[in-house]
């Protein structure tokens, strides 16, 4: 009931081939896609199976409120979430399907879906011609996310230093992550401002990753030297993308916070 150039594992196909019969007799669903690394023809033994649906504009309510009944339709679920997501709902079948179903309607679909898809059903051709642009932030919406990592890395450090201070090594080590997301979050940015900086998530597609080997180091073990070191590279780190990425984007860079805060860090290592 595919198309025969897709080539899936069993389990999702089987999933597939239940999704595009349920979608065909249900009234409500007027289209039905393959999204994701499928549609990409990039996927590999770790993908997930994207779904979307559309519905016509009268039943989508309807449709939203009981998909838990249309997902069974498809296997047995151990897991649905939507995670307070307007228009997506993430499943886990009993077989190891793992995968995202995405909900538009009739009218207003774009929204639901971005990037390459394939057609597996369109019952009135709403999908001819259709593209799906992938979202991307718009300047300004960049400027503010690149302001707030900015200045909240001196309150993520801040944090870590009292950590440090009191002894509270968990705290602490958590504050070090905060602090190092906040880093790779930055080098997407320089790497392509346009992008939407997404911590780890397939940061290896989204940058060259040479660009974080000053931060490998940063992950130590769970002890006070090891921690301030760590602490200090990633100060470093940031002190080298922070200040010119601000100048470039008109924001501020806090000059007197960073005195302020590198002084307070460089007093743990050499207390008085």
């Amino acid at each position: 009931m595919h198309s025969p150039e897709i080539d899936l594992p069993h389990n999702h196909e089987v999933v597939m081939n239940r999704f595009i019969a349920a979608c065909q007799a249900d009234e409500r669903v007027v289209a039905a896609t393959l999204d994701g690394s499928y549609a990409r023809s990039a996927a590999d033994a770790y993908s997930d199976l994207d779904l979307g649906l559309i519905t016509t504009d009268e039943a989508y309510d309807d449709f939203v409120a009981g998909r838990e009944a249309f997902m069974r339709r498809l296997g047995e679920l151990v897991f649905l979430e939507d995670f307070d997501l307007p228009n997506i709902v993430f499943f886990i079948f009993a077989d190891g399907t793992e995968g995202e179903l995405s909900l538009g309607r009739e009218s207003q679909f774009n929204h639901s879906h971005s990037g390459p898809y394939r057609v597996l059903l369109d019952k009135k051709n709403i999908l001819v011609g259709t593209v799906f642009p992938r979202h991307q932030p718009e300047p300004a919406e960049q400027i503010e996310t690149l302001r707030r990592l900015v200045y909240w890395f001196w309150h993520d450090l801040s944090h870590f230093i009292t950590a440090m201070g009191r002894g509270q090594l968990w705290w602490a080590y958590g504050q070090l992550e905060e602090l190092r997301r906040t880093c790779v979050n930055l080098a997407h940015l320089r790497h392509n401002f346009s992008a939407e900086a997404e911590g780890y998530e397939k940061v290896e597609q989204a940058l060259p990753i040479e660009q974080l080997a000053p931060l490998q180091a940063t992950f130590c073990p769970m002890e006070p030297e090891a921690m301030l070191q760590a602490g200090h590279a990633i100060l470093r780190f940031y002190q080298e993308l922070a200040p010119p990425l601000a100048r470039t984007h008109g924001i501020a860079y806090p000059d007197a916070l960073e005195r302020i805060m590198s002084g307070r860090l460089e007093k743990l290592r050499h207390p008085r």
